[in-house]
């Protein structure tokens, strides 16, 4: 009996109907706690999520991007003079892109046999059993041949080996650094398209022809506010903005990111939508030995009938190109939903000061008795979520119509 009884009632109380009821609470603390809260919640939505954060918007985050880059410039070195198809690599047309600015030069290696390098570990000798014929020390330089003989002008002996002679750590010519090379530009073209509003942009100033194009480009260098459209930069600014010196980047190379940032707002003009760029050393590892950007290459040649090559240990700069963007542009469903997020977010506050009313204020139970109520035939439990409202500061306590 007393679990169908249980059951009955539970039944029956899933069936009633729960209804809001007005109570007013004259309370001038809970009364300012309400409109304080109420404030607060207002002032969030107002300016932070719909002013600040633009959530009535659609936003796009994944545009379409192509960067075109070429370097220009002229060094003159002693005797030689340098241009863009010595020290750019490649000359153009990537996001990655380097330029020279240092180099040691081993000339006329040929295949042959000679001392190690002693800084090679075992490379050390002071007889033929020292040296193992046919090892290869793949920290080394070559092959052994199984001779211990003098290391090229010492007094002292190193392992002989097969190899690309003489090596490159004993016959490099170290070069001064391309100091120059602070002068050089790059061009960094970059155009981009978001394509869920359809709408393209470019970081180059728009032009009736190519001929003016090309004309105002050639005199032109960025600048944030009196040429926010010519993205030429010197090689000098951008290690300024990176917060580098470029005479310590000459000795060790360097790695620099360019972030091209758009940011675009699609219910003003699309011309206003301009990028922003920033600069920054990649390389956070400065203090190890092996820091810094590097590279070798070699140019083949024929001497005397017999392969020969130049091999180069370039040092330079890096510029990796990065594009970040979004986009946004009204949008009804974003607006509805973020609205009914914010009057949701006002009711929380009724919710609060009911918790405080009935924990810390109703020591006597006497808001609660008037807060809910029971009625019906079979008085089965029911509670009323009461919309509460609060005026001046009175001890007296007033109901109101029930909705």
């Amino acid at each position: 009996m007393g679990l169908c009884g249980f059951f009955k009632d539970y039944v029956l109380g899933f069936l009633d109907y729960e209804t809001p009821k007005i109570m007013v609470v004259r309370n001038r603390k809970l009364g300012f706690i309400y409109r304080g809260v109420q404030f607060l919640v207002i002032i969030y939505f107002t300016w932070y999520v719909f002013i600040k954060e633009k959530a009535y918007q659609d936003f796009e985050t994944r545009l379409d991007s192509s960067v075109h880059t070429r370097m220009t410039g002229t060094a003159v070195q002693g005797d030689l003079i340098h241009d863009s198809e010595e020290y750019a690599h490649p000359s153009e047309g990537f996001e990655v892109m380097s330029t020279t600015v240092r180099r040691e030069v081993t000339q006329d290696q040929m295949q042959a046999t000679c001392a190690e390098h002693f800084s090679i570990p075992g490379a050390n000798c002071t007889d033929h059993s020292n040296c193992t014929l046919g090892e290869v020390d793949f920290d080394g330089n070559g092959r052994r041949t199984g001779l211990c003989v003098p290391y090229y002008d010492q007094n002292f002996k190193t392992c002989e080996i097969q190899a690309w002679c003489p090596v490159e750590e004993y016959a490099a010519v170290r070069e001064p650094p391309l100091l120059e090379a602070i002068n050089f530009t790059v061009f960094i073209e970059n155009n981009i398209r978001f394509p869920k509003f359809n709408v393209a942009r470019s970081n180059v100033k728009e032009a009736s022809n190519k001929r003016d194009r090309k004309k105002y480009l050639t005199k032109c260098h960025y600048h944030a506010v009196r040429d926010p459209y010519c993205p030429v930069f010197r090689l000098g600014f951008i290690a300024d903005q990176a917060q580098e010196n470029f005479t310590e980047l000459c000795m060790t190379g360097g790695v620099i990111g360019v972030f091209v940032n758009w940011q675009c707002d699609f219910d003003l003009d699309p011309s206003r939508c301009k990028p922003k760029y920033a600069f920054r050393l990649l390389d956070t590892m400065k203090e190890l030995p092996t820091a810094g950007y590097y590279y070798r290459f070699a140019k083949y040649y024929s001497r005397d009938g017999v392969e020969s090559r130049t091999l180069i240990k370039a040092y330079g700069i890096r510029l990796d190109i990065i594009v970040h963007g979004y986009a946004g542009k009204f949008g009804l469903i974003p607006t509805i939903i973020n609205s009914v997020t914010a009057l949701g977010s006002v009711g929380v506050c009724s919710i609060l000061c009911d918790w405080i009313l009935l924990t810390f204020i109703d020591k006597d139970e006497v808001y609660s008795d008037k807060k809910f109520d029971n009625t019906g035939k079979d008085q089965h439990i029911s509670t009323a979520f009461t919309m509460v409202s609060y005026g001046s500061n009175h001890s007296d306590l007033s109901e109101g119509v029930a909705l």
